[in-house]
Formats: structure tokens, sequence, C-alpha cells
């Protein structure tokens, strides 16, 4: 029996996230859509993303956050300092939620 490891990587988990949300399409890229594309977990993302947001400070670029919207009522999470999807609507109290997507400019 020969166990599998995790595949090897050319770059950091970060720099791969960086690379694919500079090159993310005007509407953005959501966490499942990053997970799959760098190959992390989605629950992981956020986390690098509040690290990557940091970073591209630093170097005078920004992490573009398009925020969450309710699909029930409309409401748009514009306020939300969180990167996760918000669990329930603060108008209707709707779980359906469309989740908030990514961009990054250098």
């Amino acid at each position: 029996m020969s166990e599998q490891g995790p595949q090897a990587r050319g770059t950091t988990v970060r720099a791969a996230l960086e690379a694919a949300l500079v090159a993310a399409p005007e509407a953005g890229l959501t966490a499942r859509e990053l997970s799959a594309a760098v190959g992390i977990p989605e629950k992981d993302v956020a986390e690098h993303l509040v690290h990557l947001q940091k970073s591209l400070q630093a170097t005078g670029g920004r992490l573009e956050v398009l925020p969450a919207e309710c699909v029930a009522c409309g409401f748009v999470f514009r306020d939300r300092k969180r990167l996760t999807r918000p669990g329930a609507c603060p108008e209707c109290r709707a779980t359906r939620i469309d989740p908030p997507a990514f961009r990054a400019e250098r």
C-alpha cells in the first residue's frame, strides 16, 4: 500500500491565489472557484484571503470584494468585513445567499 501525499506545488498557496485573482473575470471568483483553481479546501480560502489582502495593501495593490447578496430579497451585504458567505439575510432571514466574489489589482 502506498500513501499519496499532497501534489507538488510550484508556488505557494497565496501566490497561486493571487495569480488566480489577478486573472479573474470582471465578476470575480467565489471561494468555491478559488478552492478548485488552487487545490485547497473551500473553508481555508477565507483565511488565506485575509493574509493576501494585507500583502496586497503593503505592495500598493488591493483585494476587491464583490459583496454577497440575498437571493430572496436582494439585500446586499456591503458593510460586511468577513470574507465568508453569510448564514442568513438580516432583512428576510432567508438562507439562500449568493457568496461574495473576489478580484485582485496590483
